[in-house]
């Protein structure tokens, strides 16, 4: 007789997504998610896993973290999705609590539901501000799969696709001369990741951010960053950007702005471009971006991941892990390990893809889940819960040497 999880497993490839359920069959790393909590996810089978990729950072805070699930439960007392033609108490103090977050200027906030759908918005009011069509992005970064978010992305997301929307053109990332040729009298906005995830968390060189914005201002460009995995803490800063000494036109938020509980997603601008929405103030809307109970969801992710002590932990935390690791590479030379990324943003680079591959899959058997970079199948993407103690660390890590061990023949 099938099992519970038997049956959601061929219900999921009935009547939701039949490739993936043969994607992680053929790989045999299936795992249909039942107890949840901290960082840690339970399959239906009883198998616990340290989540180590957290969704791209959706679960920052962990799985079903109490003070967020606090927060909207008591929201839903007075509380609803709201309507998005009217004024709202809840978006007003989130708005004003996410604009104290960032530089002086960066004010002005539309909300959404998820980061395609904001990255959608921040092209559509750069075009708009500067009366131009051109949007330049990074080669084997990723935005989203919405519509002018599929098209800043790679060939191979759009070619199913097409036609995509025209105007959209890739430069290498941290290519400075291309970026410079690249950008011209009809270009709207360079729109980049602050750390580019899919692309194998590659981290911009020193001053190219810093360089790219002064060719948009040039240019009278617009610079676009994407937050949507680096913010809300997770390089150690609570902006990814604040790294690299950059100031934004606008930023994109999401994922961990939900507090892994109820969707939420934001596109900040400056406020010399508000005036574009004044002239028609319901030139784009959307139903249930910013619901108002999701927005105490993020104000409470907010108010946890601004302290001091939490980014300090995760800092800590970056550096513990990164030198083990460097460690563990030096003990286990034949992977060719390297270490990429900030804080808790970090990618493994192997010697070759089926290295990585065969490393997930031993994590996975071990008790660990994560993914590969999708633009760079050698690098794993390592994205633990920021919130986790040194002892859960320290347990990761055995969970990775063990599988280090196994994948050297020792």
């Amino acid at each position: 007789m099938d099992s519970d999880r038997d049956k959601t497993i061929r219900l999921y490839a009935d009547h939701v997504y039949p490739g993936k359920v043969e994607f992680y069959q053929k790989y045999d790393i299936v795992l249909v998610p039942e107890k949840r909590g901290g960082c840690k996810i339970s399959d239906a089978n009883g198998k616990t896993f340290y989540n180590c990729h957290c969704n791209g950072g959706v679960f920052n805070l962990g799985h079903r973290n109490k003070a967020v699930i606090k927060a909207v439960t008591q929201a839903m007392e007075t509380y609803d999705i709201g309507n998005h033609h009217l004024i709202s108490k809840p978006k007003a103090m989130l708005g004003k609590m996410i604009a104290q977050t960032l530089p002086e200027g960066l004010n002005q906030v539309v909300y959404g539901v998820s980061g395609g759908e904001a990255i959608d918005l921040a092209i559509k009011l750069a075009r708009g501000v500067t009366g131009r069509e051109e949007i330049i992005s990074a080669r084997g970064g990723y935005h989203g799969h919405t519509g002018f978010a599929l098209a800043t992305g790679d060939e191979k997301f759009k070619e199913k696709f097409k036609p995509v929307p025209a105007g959209f053109k890739q430069v290498m990332f941290n290519d400075m001369d291309e970026m410079e040729k690249a950008v011209g009298s009809n270009t709207a906005a360079v729109i980049l990741e602050t750390i580019p995830a899919t692309m194998g968390m590659v981290t911009p060189f020193e001053k190219y951010l810093k360089r790219v914005k002064e060719i948009c201002e040039r240019n009278a460009s617009l610079l676009i960053l994407d937050e949507v995995q680096t913010g809300f803490g997770r390089t150690g800063r609570f902006w990814g950007f604040e790294n690299y000494d950059v100031r934004p036109d606008m930023i994109v938020m999401g994922k961990g702005m939900s507090g892994g509980i109820y969707p939420v997603s934001a596109t900040v601008y400056d406020e010399k471009y508000k005036d574009f929405f004044k002239e028609n103030p319901f030139l784009h809307i959307s139903t249930y971006g910013g619901s108002e109970i999701g927005c105490f969801a993020a104000m409470k992710v907010i108010e946890i991941s601004r302290k001091q002590p939490f980014l300090d932990h995760v800092v800590s935390l970056g550096e513990f892990f990164r030198q083990q690791l460097e460690a563990l590479g030096g003990r286990y030379p034949g992977l060719g390990l390297k270490i990429r990324g900030k804080g808790l943003m970090m990618g493994l680079e192997f010697k070759d893809e089926i290295t990585a591959l065969f490393l997930i899959k031993l994590f996975f058997d071990n008790g660990i889940y994560v993914v590969y970079s999708g633009n760079d199948p050698r690098v794993i993407q390592f994205l633990p819960v920021l919130n986790i103690s040194k002892t859960e660390a320290e347990e990761i890590l055995t969970i990775m040497e063990t599988s280090f061990k196994a994948m050297s023949g020792e």
